[in-house]
């Protein structure tokens, strides 16, 4: 870490709604987050909220406007960067003021951090005065307002009944609006692979250097393993677009939807990419060098910068240093132990002491996502109770107002949403007819009734958080990761980064798995799960060479940790073999 660097967190995105206003809270502290872009109304709701709260003049954009989407979404972000340009300029000004906000803002860095030393915030003397100024003037660095489009939520639109043309499908329309912005900071694309995404970013030129060799839109790809790194990366080059970072996400996920592999573990996964690094920059140079020649697009003054970075359960500073150190990331992501922070997340105290007060028990892998993606939650969630009882009362589903999960065609030629009561009360009928046993019935009845409405429920904790007016049925759904359940203390930004750093603890007592070990218990979870599903139809060949595939992946990693953890963390590897003994299955001979 240079001198100037900062810090090694960053706050990935949370749901629809709760890191919606997170960099309003940390950028101005050098710290970087992401906005989800998805729900453009409720983005329209926060820019008449902040625009009223900082005497923002705000003119409402209408569902009549023909990119109406794009504009929202546009107009949001620049009204987050001015925001935080004012509060920048605050901050700058605080340089005298004892207890003030710059003050906050260098007590909040890792300790290793070379400003620390260079910087006694004790001397009043007029040499250190202006040393100082210069410093906050010309190095002070701004967290990044990033962004993040799922490339799968790229729902098609229509007006007076007739289809709009791919650029006005939802994902292209949020890309256009961040491109349009006035943002200098990152698109982070996550969710897969989308070729025509893709593609749609070479229209605008903020994504390739401009006459100074600076991008001002950079690209950052959500990734869960090298190979899919490298395949994207390169299809990235090879259109004249650099990806300057790479976010490797572990099974266990930071919140919300998980996107696990076929049992390959987050460590070797890390190691990879720790090995070939300099492969994956090598490779992607030269096919941007290429392209960019191709287009007539002058070369950057400099080599392009490539960031590998990790996030997912990470819960102690150990964890944390032990990434930076071993696995040379460039930054690790905290996320839902934010969630515990409302000076940051956007979150309603009901939910919030949910949170707080849940434990092991509570927290569990659901399939309550319409996406069919696996899907981290708590139980006891608003929405979930309300869903429940409705289905009871013969009124399952939700009705569909916002539609941006809407993929499924298996009843109607317009895709509809699987917790849509459309769907839902189509789908139980056919069920009914089916005339299964009890057993059976009840189980794929749960599973249908199971998907829950993201659209509003990812979004209305935020707007409760701001005491703006809700629909007494629309309910939260909550997205956080496992590793909430090990934290309880409601906190402040400043305690949860001197939690981040190791100079203070926020972990409840009693034991923590450590976050390689508690990745595998899923894993461990989810191979015994789809184990007793296979039994039932053991000629199945298919599945039997993807439980064997699994099962060698799991096998390959705990090996991996016994190597890697033999000398330094016996501990971790004692830990390992007790998990291990738990699961008998894992042993099976298939």
């Amino acid at each position: 870490m240079n001198l100037f660097d900062r810090h090694t967190f960053h706050i990935p995105v949370l749901g629809l709604g709760y890191s919606i206003d997170t960099p309003i809270s940390v950028a101005p502290y050098g710290i970087s987050s992401v906005i989800s872009l998805v729900d453009d109304t409720l983005i329209e709701s926060m820019r008449e909220f902040y625009s009223e709260k900082f005497d923002i003049p705000f003119k409402a954009i209408s569902k009549k406007v023909d990119d109406f989407r794009a504009d929202r979404i546009s107009s949001y972000l620049n009204l987050v960067d001015e925001i935080v340009t004012r509060k920048v300029d605050e901050l700058k000004k605080s340089v005298s003021t004892a207890g003030g906000e710059l003050e906050k803002y260098i007590d909040m860095l890792p300790d290793m951090c070379a400003i620390k030393e260079t910087f006694n915030l004790a001397d009043k003397s007029k040499h250190a005065f202006d040393e100082l100024s210069k410093w906050v003037n010309e190095k002070l660095t701004v967290g990044s307002i990033d962004v993040n489009i799922m490339t799968k939520l790229d729902k098609v639109n229509y007006k007076n009944g007739e289809e709009l043309p791919i650029e006005h499908n939802d994902a292209h329309a949020a890309l256009r609006g961040f491109a349009n912005s006035n943002l200098s900071s990152a698109l982070v694309l996550s969710a897969g692979m989308s070729p025509r995404l893709f593609s749609y970013i070479e229209n605008f030129k903020d994504f390739f250097p401009n006459s100074a060799g600076t991008i001002k839109k950079q690209i950052i790809l959500k990734v869960s393993d090298f190979r899919s790194a490298f395949i994207q990366g390169k299809m990235l080059a090879a259109k004249g677009l650099w990806v300057s970072e790479y976010r490797i996400e572990s099974g266990v996920n930071c919140g919300g939807h998980a996107f696990p592999t076929n049992g390959v573990l987050f460590g070797p996964i890390l190691e990879e990419f720790r090995n070939n690094r300099d492969r994956l920059y090598t490779t992607c140079i030269d096919l941007y060098k290429s392209a960019l020649e191709k287009k007539e697009i002058r070369q950057p003054a400099e080599a392009p910068e490539l960031k590998v970075t990790a996030q997912g359960g990470v819960g102690t500073s150990e964890e944390h240093n032990f990434l930076l150190d071993y696995y040379k990331m460039d930054s690790v992501g905290w996320a839902t132990p934010f969630m515990l922070v409302p000076e940051v997340i956007s979150i309603d105290t009901e939910t919030m002491d949910l949170l707080a007060k849940g434990k092991e028990k509570d927290y569990y892998y659901s399939g309550l996502s319409p996406l069919g993606v696996p899907f981290n939650s708590i139980y006891g969630a608003s929405m979930s109770i309300q869903r429940l009882e409705m289905a009871k009362n013969g009124q399952a589903g939700t009705p569909c107002t916002k539609g941006f999960l809407k993929y499924n065609t298996e009843y109607t030629e317009k895709p509809i949403c699987t917790s849509s009561r459309q769907y839902q009360t189509l789908k139980l009928k056919e069920l009914a007819e089916m005339n299964l046993p009890k057993e059976e019935y009840e189980k794929a009845y749960n599973k249908i009734i199971e998907k829950e409405c993201l659209c509003i429920g990812l979004g209305i904790s935020t707007i409760k958080s701001k005491k703006m007016e809700v629909k007494p049925t629309d309910q939260v759904t909550v997205c956080p990761g496992p590793n909430l359940a090990y934290f309880s203390k409601i906190s402040t930004l400043k305690e949860m980064v001197d939690h981040i750093y190791g100079r203070t603890n926020l972990l409840d007592e009693g034991h923590r798995p450590h976050m390689f070990m508690k990745e595998l218990k899923m894993y461990l979870d989810i191979f015994k799960e789809r184990f007793e599903e296979f039994k039932k139809d053991l000629e199945n060949t298919k599945e039997k060479k993807q439980l064997i595939k699994f099962q060698k992946n799991i096998f390959d990693g705990v090996n991996y940790y016994k190597e890697l953890f033999a000398e330094k963390k016996k501990e971790v590897v004692e830990e390992m073999e007790i998990l291990l003994g738990k699961y008998s299955v894992i042993h099976t001979d298939l």
